[in-house]
């Protein structure tokens, strides 16, 4: 079976991320995406970040009519920061049977020649690659390169931290996020 792994803060999950996911289960040849939810990015603060449990939480909530895409909580565990490599070997370990990828922006894919060991993740997992708007150019070094999927997602230009500015704000983005995670996020007053 064939994993896409789909790698977010999800601060908070979002339609975009939603969309993101289910064109790629559904239009590619993934079996099913697991939306692996990262307690620290290395590259972001940490500070705007609302506690893992209530993350996964809402990925749970949004992910309830979509069972070919699961939350995964494998990084809570490893120590921090950590980095996608180490996830990797990880998930191997423990489910030796699947075939895992990597699900990526673009603007993700400019900046992997940066990434901890990309060189390693390159030579053994396919990345597949959804469009961002004006992101320019892959990197020369990818273009073309064999581990390399560009799926023709929709391009999707919500994010959560436009989504938390507008709460803040107190904008009306009931739209852009499920409804369940909508009602999870007014209910605990997050982000105001």
């Amino acid at each position: 079976m064939k994993i896409g792994l789909y790698f977010g803060t999800f601060n908070p999950i979002h339609i975009g991320h939603l969309t993101i996911a289910n064109y790629m289960v559904e239009f590619s040849d993934l079996d099913q995406i697991w939306m692996v939810v990262t307690p620290h990015n290395p590259h972001k603060k940490k500070s705007s970040l609302l506690d893992n449990h209530h993350r996964i939480a809402m990925v749970d909530l949004a992910l309830q009519d979509y069972p070919k895409i699961k939350s995964s909580k494998v990084e809570f565990d490893l120590p921090q920061p950590n980095y996608t490599v180490n996830t990797l070997a990880v998930l191997e370990e423990k489910h030796p049977d699947l075939d895992f990828c990597l699900i990526m922006g673009e603007d993700n894919l400019k900046s992997l020649h940066k990434w901890k060991n990309y060189e390693v993740i390159l030579e053994r997992y396919s990345i597949y690659v959804y469009p961002r708007v004006s992101e320019g150019k892959i990197e020369t070094q990818f273009e073309g390169h064999e581990k390399i999927i560009k799926v023709p997602a929709p391009i999707m230009e919500i994010s959560s931290t436009f989504i938390r500015k507008s709460i803040k704000d107190d904008k009306n983005i009931k739209p852009m996020l499920p409804q369940n995670v909508w009602e999870y996020l007014d209910e605990m007053n997050f982000y105001k």
